[in-house]
């Protein structure tokens, strides 16, 4: 069977050598059932390879379970790559950053008070055994010593950026050969990590997107001999709530491959395809302000949120032209589009009262983390009450991520992470009087140190000093509005969902505008889209033609605060920032 060789010259596979030509693809950053389109696409711009990531945290929500079905099914992925005749870079993390929640570690191992994740701390090291013993027996078949299309797996990623404890690598790459894994590993970091990321016998690749020549001086520098290779081509970049959006010229872009290419290098062009960020699973980034990143993981890459080809996915296909064979086929067309409509949400349900459908309370003598409660996504509904009436100040140690405070069932302010806030003050209007705290997880750190990003209030509450008692914590991870009751809409004070139909002729791919609401999610047909802020820079949510039908179709709005209006808009081109209105 063929297997991947390292020479001190390149890459060789099957006796013939191999120049890696690879984009990225994150099976669960599009809906299944256009993986074909989106590696069809792959294979007519001129790539040999496709990248994926697997995020732990989708696979195993719980522990001991493990997932490989729906949006999560990778042998089904890797079956339709290997159909376009595809090789397979597999990137199993379990740290994968990819700006995805909590860079793909589940939110379960932190309910282990002072474990150290990426670490050789048996807790860690145990539950990624366990994790990659579900994962790699299902795949064994998909590695190209048993005839299938993986060539190459990661080892960790960018590990030179967090740590630079061999001996954690040396574990992993361990537990992956016991697991089965039979195939090249290889590392990737920043070239001014490489040293510390790096692991004897495992092949280095570097992660630039500019600086071509000297990011391969220094992995030459560090691997004096051996295949040169750019794991992460950056092409674009990632946007975060409340700045730009940011692209980068399809010229300069390929310009660069063109480096790349000529020097004799392999590469990863990060992304070819980035998709969307759907329902929770945003990550975050925490470098002194905590800073979540948008819905849309667009990237400003080669093919667009609705997988339609750019012009930047013409120019790189022009320049892979000159080094390697492009299929003589036509550039593919974008996908059909909705007409434009308004759609009136004429149903609504308070959230606060109706929250007890989503989840059990506990009772503490203090409020209960995220994971403390055994809860990934979504919202955690804090409640007691007040000891006295008068003016108050409530004082909360660590708000993750952005707390709304209601007073009697009444708005009376909002605490952000993000703006490094902890206190507010108010007017109580009785003894006893109801506190309520929404608490948001607006996504897990996944870069840095700070990935250990519990969820919640987190240390002391106090109002006026004195700690409050006789917490109730109540888990909303709303993975299912089934049982909520709607009634005709009418002003609710407070967070509330909004419920509205509308018809389509023939599902295509749309994207919905939210003017004049402010912040929440959304949900077409049961399927969560993502989070809205009216903050920007992205407008509009993708709104994928496989969650359609033809006929009646159900959206659901979860407006955190307040909407100027009832009316949505479907429209038939994207909003990702000031460039695209």
């Amino acid at each position: 069977m063929p297997r991947l060789e390292i020479a001190a010259d390149g890459f060789r596979l099957d006796d013939r050598p191999l120049r890696i030509i690879s984009g990225g693809l994150h099976y669960f950053r599009v809906h299944p059932e256009q993986w074909a389109d989106r590696l069809h696409k792959a294979r007519l711009l001129g790539l040999n390879t496709v990248e994926t990531y697997v995020p732990w945290n989708l696979h195993a929500p719980r522990p001991g379970e493990f997932r490989l079905d729906g949006g999560l099914d990778l042998p089904r992925f890797l079956d339709l790559a290997a159909a376009e005749g595809l090789h397979v870079l597999l990137r199993p993390g379990p740290y994968i950053c990819a700006e995805w929640e909590g860079g793909g570690l589940p939110s379960w191992l932190l309910a282990e008070d002072g474990i150290e994740l990426r670490s050789r701390d048996p807790r860690f090291l145990g539950a990624v055994d366990d994790y990659l013993a579900d994962l790699l027996p299902p795949l064994k078949p998909y590695l190209s010593t048993s005839g299938g299309p993986i060539i190459a797996v990661q080892l960790e990623n960018e590990y030179g950026a967090y740590g630079d404890d061999a001996g954690y690598l040396a574990d992993l790459a361990e537990l992956l050969h016991t697991h089965g894994v039979d195939v090249p590993l290889f590392t990737c970091d920043q070239p001014s990590d490489l040293a510390r990321g790096g692991l004897d016998g495992v092949l280095h690749t570097a992660n630039f997107g500019s600086r071509v020549d000297a990011g391969l001086a220094e992995l030459r520098r560090q691997q004096p001999t051996g295949p040169l290779m750019c794991s992460e081509f950056w092409i674009g970049w990632f946007d975060r709530w409340g700045a730009v959006h940011i692209t980068r010229s399809p010229a300069d872009a390929a310009a660069d491959l063109d480096r790349l290419l000529a020097a004799g290098a392999s590469v990863n062009i990060y992304m070819l395809h980035g998709g969307t960020n759907f329902g929770f699973t945003n990550g975050a980034n925490d470098k002194g302000t905590y800073r979540p990143t948008v819905t849309s993981y667009d990237y400003d890459a080669l093919l667009d949120e609705a997988g339609d080809p750019t012009p930047k996915y013409e120019a790189f296909r022009e320049v892979i032209a000159k080094y390697a064979p492009v299929p003589d086929e036509p550039l593919p067309a974008p996908a059909a589009k909705l007409v434009p409509t308004d759609i009136e949400l004429d149903s609504c349900a308070s959230l606060l009262d109706q929250a007890h459908l989503f989840g059990r309370a506990v009772i503490a003598d203090r409020p209960l983390t995220m994971e403390q409660l055994g809860q990934s996504f979504g919202f955690v509904l804090y409640e007691t009450v007040l000891p006295a009436a008068g003016p108050a100040v409530l004082r909360i140690d660590e708000v993750r991520d952005r707390a709304q405070v209601f007073v009697d069932g009444q708005p009376v302010g909002v605490l952000e992470r993000e703006n490094h806030e902890h206190a507010l003050a108010f007017t109580a209007p009785r003894h006893g009087a109801h506190l309520a705290v929404l608490v948001e997880n607006q996504g897990r750190v996944n870069y840095g140190t700070a990935i250990h990003d519990r969820k919640g209030l987190l240390g002391r509450v106090t109002v006026n000093g004195e700690a409050l008692a006789d917490w109730t914590s109540r888990p909303l991870p709303l993975d299912s509005l089934d049982a909520l009751a709607f009634t005709p809409a009418a002003p609710v004070v407070g967070p509330a969902f909004h419920l509205g139909t509308f018809t389509v002729d023939r599902p295509a791919d749309g994207y919905l505008a939210l003017p004049g609401w402010t912040k929440g999610l959304v949900w077409v047909n049961g399927f969560p889209l993502g989070r809205y802020w009216s903050r920007g820079p992205q407008t509009t949510l993708y709104v994928p033609a496989p969650v359609l039908r033809p006929g009646r179709n159900e959206i659901t709005v979860l407006e955190l605060h307040a909407s100027a209006t009832s009316t949505v808009e479907l429209r038939d081109r994207p909003g990702l920032g000031p460039r695209d209105e």
